[in-house]
C-alpha cells in the first residue's frame, strides 16, 4: 500500500512518522509507550514499532525495556536533534504543544485547530501555514487560554491565535464565523487523544 506523501513536511514518509514524532519531541526529556504513542497518532501498535525502529535507528530517539514495555524518549545528543526537532514541531506539534499548555486550564469543554494548519494537517493541499487558530468553547479564563497561547506560541515558533466562544455560540448555526469554521477542516484535540 502506498501512503500518500505528507503535505506538511514533504521530506518525511507519512504523517503517522510525523504525529509519532511530534509527540516524542513536544517533551523531549519525557519517556513514553509505544502504546500510548500509538493512540497519540491514530495508528496501530505494529506501526508505530516501525516507525519507532526506524527513528532509533537514526538516532532520533532512544528506547529502553522497562519489564515487557518499552519506552521511547527523545535523543537531544544527536547532531540533528535541534533542526528535526524545529521541523517536526512547526509541522505537526501544533497539537502536542497546544494540548500540553491549555490542558491545566479549567473550563474548556472543546478544544480545535483550524484553519490553514488544520487543513494542512488533514492533507489538504496549499500553502505552508503562517499561523495556528485555535477555537476553545467553554468557559474558561480568558487570561490562562490566551498566556496558554503565548506559551505554545513561543514553543512551536509560529503565531497562535485563540479563539473563545461560548457552548451557546458554538451550536449556533446562524453564526456565521461558526459555521465557515464548522465547513472546513478541524482537528479536534479530544479525538487526537491529546485532552
Amino acid at each position: 500500500m502506498k501512503v500518500a506523501v505528507p503535505v506538511l513536511a514533504p521530506i518525511l514518509r507519512s504523517d503517522t512518522q510525523g504525529r509519532l514524532l511530534a509527540a516524542i519531541l513536544a517533551a523531549p526529556e519525557e519517556e513514553h509507550t509505544i502504546t500510548a504513542l500509538a493512540a497519540r497518532a491514530g495508528t496501530s501498535v505494529p506501526t508505530a514499532i516501525r516507525e519507532i525502529d526506524r527513528a532509533e535507528d537514526a538516532q532520533l530517539v532512544i528506547t529502553r525495556r522497562l519489564g515487557n514495555t518499552r519506552l521511547v524518549k527523545a535523543n537531544p545528543a544527536n547532531p540533528l536533534y535541534e533542526p528535526y526537532r524545529d521541523i517536526i514541531m512547526a509541522t505537526y506539534g501544533p497539537p502536542a504543544v497546544i494540548g500540553e499548555e491549555l490542558a491545566p486550564v479549567k473550563g474548556i469543554d472543546y478544544l480545535y485547530l483550524f484553519g490553514s494548519w488544520a487543513a494542512r494537517y488533514q492533507g489538504e493541499p496549499g500553502r505552508a501555514p503562517n499561523d495556528i487558530d485555535v477555537l476553545v468553547v467553554g468557559a474558561p479564563d480568558r487570561d490562562q487560554v490566551y498566556e496558554a497561547a503565548e506559551r505554545a506560541e513561543r514553543r512551536l515558533g509560529l503565531p497562535v491565535q485563540a479563539t473563545i466562544r461560548t457552548p451557546a455560540q458554538w451550536d449556533d448555526a446562524a453564526d456565521p464565523f461558526i459555521t465557515e469554521i464548522r465547513s472546513r477542516p478541524l482537528v479536534s484535540l479530544r479525538s487526537e487523544g491529546i485532552l
